[in-house]
């Protein structure tokens, strides 16, 4: 390991420079697997404004900076496992996927298992953050603004 380029903490076993990195330094992250992947990097190394950027942006400001800086800092991260990565068509398009991400902290070890859901925007993927509410009933139109009623675009890929 090269320690002016070490691996990427996404478990790739890449340099960070060839994988995460680039995300992280303003490349768009081309699936929503390897958005999912930065943005775990990105909370091991404490980058909470890629995390916010990289949110769906009518999420973005509800977002809780303050949490998720303390989280990243206070936590030793201790890997990450994608289980699954499914896209689906449709304009916008959407993705999902389900991994497990692991970290120790004052209260021990913690395992999180999720299934995450994304939207790809004029050509960049965001998190939709199901602990933010998106601010639509189910006939206004999408927050993600792709043209669709929010039943008929991400309400389908949260669960509501």
């Amino acid at each position: 390991m090269n320690p002016l380029d070490p691996n990427c903490p996404c478990g790739s076993g890449n340099p960070l420079s060839h994988c995460c990195g680039q995300y992280h330094d303003g490349a768009f992250a081309p699936s929503a697997e390897l958005l999912m992947r930065s943005r775990y990097s990105a909370y091991v190394l404490g980058q909470v404004d890629y995390l916010v950027a990289t949110t769906l942006p009518a999420q973005q400001s509800a977002l809780d900076r303050t949490a998720m800086t303390a989280w990243s800092a206070q936590s030793t991260w201790l890997g990450l496992e994608v289980e699954s990565s499914d896209v689906f068509g449709g304009q916008p398009e959407h993705a999902q996927v389900t991994f497990t991400a692991r970290w120790h902290d004052q209260q021990g070890e913690h395992s999180h298992r999720e299934r995450s859901a994304f939207v790809q925007i004029d050509a960049r993927w965001y998190f939709i953050d199901p602990t933010v509410p998106l601010k639509a009933g189910r006939n206004d139109p999408c927050p993600c603004q792709g043209g669709q009623k929010f039943k008929k675009c991400c309400a389908a890929y949260l669960g509501t």
